[in-house]
């Protein structure tokens, strides 16, 4: 959810917020879209743990016509992906002490029988820029305390970048063979292998960007496919961010550009996928600006976490995704 292009589509997209009309809390069809909405939530990242899909967001909090104002994390999880329990935060951007602010987009992974929970933030003054840091926890509610002490990744280690906010939006993927790999970026995209441990690289940092790349990758595999899928947007013709996707033979690569995915989410500039195999079905999350909580309606910095169906075909294509209000309280094609 990066600051990149925001600037050219800021007073659209603020004009653009939810009308009068757009859906609020009260009787709404289970499983419609948005699926969170007692709070403003954006940046939607699943993960599944037996019978139950648990569901990290960055809580937007930005008041009149602020752009950002994210403090904290928030976990939701179902069994029906209807019907969601909400939680306590599970962990605040300064909970990092080398952090002085933005709770940005996250993601969470099981392995060795903890749960790791990688984040943006913003770091201090010793490594100015964005960062991602990993922090722990025995379970996948929390809370979350800082795994290292430090960053995980900060913006003096990828020093081709272009900008100071080029670390962010992590995503994580355990391969087969128990391999784990994170993948980041905002313009670029890089991956890097990680230890073991889950708290510490194992080798170079490489960067992998696909065409229209913007932020928000989402890692995930299938058969023997490699997706990475994210926020795209093309410069020349496109004021919001869409979704596109890659795919590879390897976590490795080469990636091959596979076009878009969806289009923009309702009244707003960003958009970021989060993809999950949950009882045999394959979901993909995204945001948008369409909620109205109380006085408060969608804006850049008030957004509202979505779910569709994601469906394949025949040769591993992911088939395009239309955003709607019904989500998965639509009957199954």
């Amino acid at each position: 959810m990066g600051l990149a292009g925001v600037a050219f589509a800021l007073a659209a997209t603020m004009l653009a917020g939810a009308p009068s009309g757009a859906p609020d809390a009260k009787a709404v069809e289970p499983g419609s879209n948005p699926i969170i909405r007692d709070r403003f939530t954006a940046d939607p990242a699943p993960l599944v743990v037996g019978d139950r899909l648990f569901l990290y967001v960055g809580h937007d909090q930005a008041q009149r016509d602020e752009m950002f104002n994210m403090r904290e994390w928030l976990v939701y999880s179902t069994t029906d992906m209807k019907t969601w329990t909400s939680y306590p935060p599970i962990m605040k951007a300064t909970d990092f002490k080398w952090a002085i602010k933005d709770a940005w987009a996250s993601q969470a992974i099981q392995k060795n029988g903890k749960f790791y929970f990688y984040a943006a933030v913003e770091h201090d003054g010793t490594h100015p820029g964005k960062a991602i840091g990993v922090a722990v926890s025995d379970r996948p509610t929390g809370p979350f305390v800082d795994a290292r002490g430090s960053a995980l990744i900060s913006n003096d280690m990828t020093p081709k970048g272009t900008h100071s906010w080029e670390d962010i939006d992590p995503t994580v993927f355990t391969d087969d063979d128990g391999t784990s790999w994170i993948a980041w970026g905002n313009r670029q995209a890089y991956i890097a292998k990680l230890k073991p441990n889950m708290i510490e690289l194992d080798g170079p940092i490489t960067e992998i960007t696909p065409p229209h790349f913007e932020e928000g990758p989402w890692l995930h595999k299938r058969g023997a496919l490699y997706y990475l899928t994210y926020a795209s947007l093309d410069r020349s013709t496109q004021r919001d961010e869409h979704v596109s996707y890659a795919t590879a033979p390897a976590i490795t690569g080469p990636w091959t550009y596979r076009g878009e995915l969806t289009g923009s989410g309702q009244y707003s500039f960003t958009i970021h996928p989060g993809i999950a195999q949950f009882k045999g079905d394959w979901y993909i999350f995204l945001h948008n600006a369409a909620l109205t909580i109380g006085d408060q309606n969608g804006a850049i910095g008030r957004r509202a976490v979505t779910v569709e169906r994601l469906h394949y075909t025949a040769d591993g294509a992911l088939q395009p995704v239309a955003q709607t209000q019904a989500g998965v309280s639509a009957p199954v094609p």
